[in-house]
């Protein structure tokens, strides 16, 4: 049986799921269990057979070709017979299925509520917090002769290539005639750390120079790369090297503070584990400040926790902070052109999530999402409160 892919989730996994539309689109959610008593049992198998036979029921309750049912689940169906697949798992499973694209599954380290969703689209909702709870941000790993660039939150750490926009050795920004003169110079005088300037003369000037231009070229080609413009970037270097960086950085969102010593001696997974130790309290900072923000505008037009204002807002860009109450939904129907909505008690043939649609489109429009729990919401037995922007 050929190894089946656990593909890798990241904001731009997420936009590109919820930019898809197909007429049966599947969502399937579900834990994992790591420990040996569930492992054993077959636990999370059994779970997902549960969830495809709901899946089997709504596609033919919502008039899908009862021929083609199996052979279109088969990809689904194949995962669970799979074992080497369920032998290393995570906290969480999601698997999306369309016609088009096939089945992408993702184990993830959050736990879901086990959950199917059939429909036009997919059912994103309970992904948000792997995002606006944790915050996006980007580390820099810099030094003369290894420069990388890496997008993180909480739960994930990916290398983002860089090669062919920026330089990631000083020789390539100066040349190979440099290389030669710095080697010189360094053969009749001691050593110094990679961005130490201490001492007098020609080497040391040169050196300086030769560095500025050199994280010139890289800030130019980073600066083009990051897709979240007001994101923080984090630079991973010495002491030495973060204040001429620093002078010559274009983002508007660059760290106060370095995480200090030479990258090149640390794994991704401690640069990671570091990193986001460091800029965690700017998130937190961040959703206070929101929540404060809505405090003061609750009694005003730039706050609502009323449906019928939230969705169309949402659906036009007009939502700066989304505030939903975590593991609540809200079914039904919003006709946009009439501007009418129709609440129903459940999912059924028809219908959609009206708390996921509202999400994605805040999350797709630069909005931001925070999944509260109850006591947390600031507007009170509401399942959506919203700040607007304008």
């Amino acid at each position: 049986m050929n190894t089946i892919r656990t593909h890798t989730f990241t904001e731009n996994t997420f936009m590109k799921l919820a930019k898809i539309k197909d007429s049966h689109c599947v969502s399937i959610y579900l834990p994992m269990y790591k420990k040996g008593k569930e492992l054993n049992q077959a636990l999370g198998q059994s779970n997902l057979k549960s969830c495809l036979k709901k899946v089997h029921s709504d596609l033919i309750e919502d008039g899908y070709d009862k021929s083609m049912i199996n052979t279109y689940l088969a990809p689904i169906n194949n995962l669970i017979n799979e074992l080497g697949f369920w032998r290393n798992p995570s906290d969480g499973l999601v698997i999306f299925l369309d016609r088009i694209n096939g089945i992408r599954h993702f184990k993830l380290p959050y736990s879901f509520e086990l959950q199917t969703y059939v429909a036009d689209h997919f059912y994103l909702l309970p992904l948000l917090p792997l995002f606006h709870n944790n915050g996006i941000y980007y580390l820099l790993s810099l030094s003369r002769d290894h420069v990388k660039l890496y997008e993180g939150t909480r739960n994930y750490f990916r290398d983002i290539p860089i090669e062919k926009i920026a330089p990631t050795q000083l020789e390539e920004a100066v040349g190979y005639d440099f290389e030669q003169k710095m080697l010189q110079y360094r053969t009749g005088q001691m050593m110094h750390p990679a961005g130490s300037f201490h001492g007098q003369g020609e080497g040391k000037e040169d050196q300086k120079k030769e560095l500025i231009h050199f994280f010139r070229k890289i800030n130019e080609g980073v600066t083009k790369v990051l897709s979240h413009k007001n994101a923080p970037l984090i630079l991973a270097c010495t002491d030495e090297l973060f204040p001429i960086y620093k002078n010559i950085n274009t983002h508007s969102n660059l760290w106060n503070t370095n995480l200090s010593g030479d990258p090149e001696f640390k794994g991704e997974s401690d640069l990671h584990k570091e990193s986001w130790n460091l800029i965690q309290p700017y998130f937190a900072t961040t959703k206070r400040e929101k929540l404060e923000k809505f405090h003061a505008k609750s009694q005003t037009s730039k706050t609502s926790h009323q449906l019928s204002e939230i969705i169309p807002a949402a659906i036009q860009g007009k939502v700066d902070t989304l505030f939903v109450q975590k593991n609540e939904d809200l079914f039904g129907t919003y006709h946009r052109t009439k501007g009418c909505l129709i609440l129903d008690g459940h999912k059924e043939t028809g219908n959609i999530s009206l708390l996921n649609m509202a999400v994605i489109n805040t999350f797709l429009q630069g909005g931001n999402v925070y999944i509260l729990e109850a006591d947390e919401m600031p507007f009170k037995n509401r399942t959506m409160n919203a700040l607007f922007r304008f």
